[in-house]
C-alpha cells in the first residue's frame, strides 16, 4: 500500500495534513498547466489498472500518427522504466518516474520530469500514471484532460466500484476489444450504463492497440483538444 497518500493506513494522514498536502499539489499543478500552455502542449493524464493497455495504446498512437505529430510521454511505475523504454522504442521521447511505494504520480513528480529533455517541443504530452484505479484520480497534475483505459478483461462493473476515477474522466477507452471473440459474455451495454451512472458526460471509445480498431477515432478526439487549445 502507498505510504505517501496514506491509502494503506488512514491514521497516517489526518484530514488537516491531507488538506495541506493537496493544497501544495494544486499550486504545483497550476504551475505545470502554465508550463504546458506556454509550450503549446496538450497534456493528457492517462490512467487505468495495471495491464489495462495504457502503454500499448500509446505505441499504437505513435504508429498511427507517424511523423505528423510530435509526441512525448512521462511514465509512472513503482520499480521499473520498462514502459518508458517501450515508448522510446516506438519513437516517443519518454521520461520515467519510479515512485517506489507511491501508487500515483503527483504534480511535483511531473514538474521535475518536465525538466528532462525531449518534451518541450511536443504537441501532445501523455502522462502515463501508475496502474491504479484509486489514488491517481485524487492528484491534479496540471493536465488538460483525464483519460481512463478500461480493458474488457476487467469486467463491466469497474466504473461502479471505482466511481471517483471514472467521475473525473473526460474519456474512457475500452481497450483490448480484439479479445471479444474469447469473451462472448462481455456486455458493452452494461459498461455504458455504468459510465452513465458515474460520469457527468459519458464518453467511450472502443479500441484495440493490436488491430488498430478505434485508434483513428481516438486520434480525432485528441486532435480536437489541440484545436480547442
Amino acid at each position: 500500500m502507498c505510504d505517501v497518500c496514506g491509502c494503506g493506513d488512514p491514521t497516517l494522514v489526518p484530514v488537516d495534513v491531507h488538506e495541506r498536502l493537496l493544497s501544495g499539489n494544486e499550486r504545483t499543478a497550476a504551475h505545470n498547466l502554465a508550463h504546458f500552455r506556454a509550450h503549446g502542449m496538450v497534456s493528457i493524464n492517462l490512467m487505468g489498472s495495471p495491464g489495462s493497455g495504457k502503454t500499448a495504446l500509446l505505441e499504437a498512437t505513435a504508429r498511427a500518427v507517424g511523423s505528423t505529430r510530435r509526441l512525448a510521454a512521462i511514465t509512472g511505475d513503482l520499480a521499473t522504466e520498462r514502459d518508458a523504454a517501450r515508448l522510446r522504442a516506438a519513437g516517443i521521447p519518454s521520461t520515467a518516474i519510479t515512485t517506489g511505494s507511491a501508487c500515483h504520480l503527483d504534480a511535483a513528480m511531473v514538474h521535475h520530469a518536465l525538466h528532462e529533455d525531449g518534451a518541450h517541443d511536443a504537441q501532445f504530452l501523455f502522462i502515463e500514471n501508475v496502474g491504479n484505479l484509486v489514488c491517481p484520480a485524487i492528484y491534479d497534475l496540471g493536465q488538460a484532460v483525464n483519460v481512463v483505459a478500461l480493458s474488457i478483461t476487467e469486467g463491466e462493473d469497474k466504473p461502479l466500484k471505482y466511481p471517483v476515477m471514472f467521475r473525473k474522466a473526460d474519456l474512457v477507452l475500452l481497450t483490448k476489444i480484439d479479445l471479444l471473440p474469447a469473451l462472448p459474455d462481455f456486455d458493452r451495454i452494461a459498461v455504458e450504463r455504468a459510465l452513465a451512472h458515474v460520469m457527468p458526460e459519458p464518453r467511450l471509445i472502443a479500441v484495440s492497440a493490436r488491430t488498430g480498431a478505434g485508434i483513428d477515432e481516438w486520434i480525432q478526439w485528441i486532435e480536437r483538444l489541440r484545436a480547442l487549445a
